[in-house]
């Protein structure tokens, strides 16, 4: 006997429904997978109203001056000492994302002298573990573990982290809201991790570099630290400031649980 043909009309488009719904179902949960609410230092500035300009850490005012932040992830290492003299000898202010292991550990003399040549000392977990992929109690342990060291030699706790290969979630947020930590991004990336050619690193730099950018080099490759006063020259004479990533905020300040990018 034949299938009635209105029933097999209903029968697909009941189908074809169905299949719309989870394709739209699916979209939405990927949208809200890989999408991250971040902001931006200019934002951050305008949410802070009721501080007067004057009160600006290190007294730049960010929204007149062209500011741009300079940090370095991984270290110290090596190479650091040389870093903070060109620094010192430039007189600009960076922030240090530090790595516990094999770093913290091995150079605790550089840390100490980041933070005594007026350098933000900030965090980037213990071991470089991808934190996305691990329970809460072990995202807590690669934060928390370098926030003792840091403390320990320097006198303050750590307020900044930048997670591992900018990789974060919701667990994350939340366990650093629980620390009293912010997470920061960057906007101007060298992938200096590909390259020790230091001209290139340079340029790469140069050509992102915008008004309010976060720049994320390391100071651990052999390319890096030749390729800053390049760097350094170059944005000054286009007019740029160089501050750390709490005076780029200011005069807002970077609340725990939140991402800066």
């Amino acid at each position: 006997m034949p299938f009635p043909i209105n029933k097999m009309k209903k029968r697909w488009a009941w189908l074809c429904a169905a299949a719309v719904l989870v394709a739209a179902a699916s979209l939405v949960a990927f949208t809200q997978y890989v999408r991250l609410d971040t902001t931006s230092p200019s934002e951050a500035r305008a949410q802070a109203t009721s501080i007067t300009k004057a009160a600006r850490s290190g007294g730049v005012d960010c929204d007149t001056a062209k500011c741009v932040a300079l940090t370095f992830d991984a270290g110290p290492s090596e190479h650091s000492a040389r870093l903070l003299d060109i620094l010192k000898e430039e007189k600009v202010p960076a922030t240090f994302f530090l790595l516990g292991k094999r770093h913290i550990e091995k150079y605790p003399e550089l840390v100490e002298r980041m933070a005594a040549e007026g350098h933000e000392v900030a965090n980037h977990t213990w071991d470089h573990k991808r934190l996305t992929e691990l329970d809460a109690d072990e995202i807590r342990e690669e934060i928390d573990r370098p926030n003792d060291e840091i403390e320990r030699l320097i006198g303050r706790r750590p307020t900044l982290m930048r997670p591992p290969q900018g990789r974060t979630n919701d667990t994350v947020h939340d366990i650093c809201r629980e620390l009293g930590m912010s997470e920061v991004l960057w906007s101007v990336t060298a992938k200096d991790y590909t390259t020790d050619d230091s001209d290139l690193i340079r340029q790469r730099v140069l050509d992102q570099t915008e008004r309010d950018g976060i720049i994320l080099l390391h100071d651990l490759y052999d390319g890096t630290v030749p390729a800053v006063p390049g760097i350094i020259d170059e944005l000054k004479e286009r007019g740029f400031v160089f501050v750390t990533v709490p005076q780029l905020l200011a005069p807002g300040k970077a609340e725990p649980g939140k991402v800066y990018r």
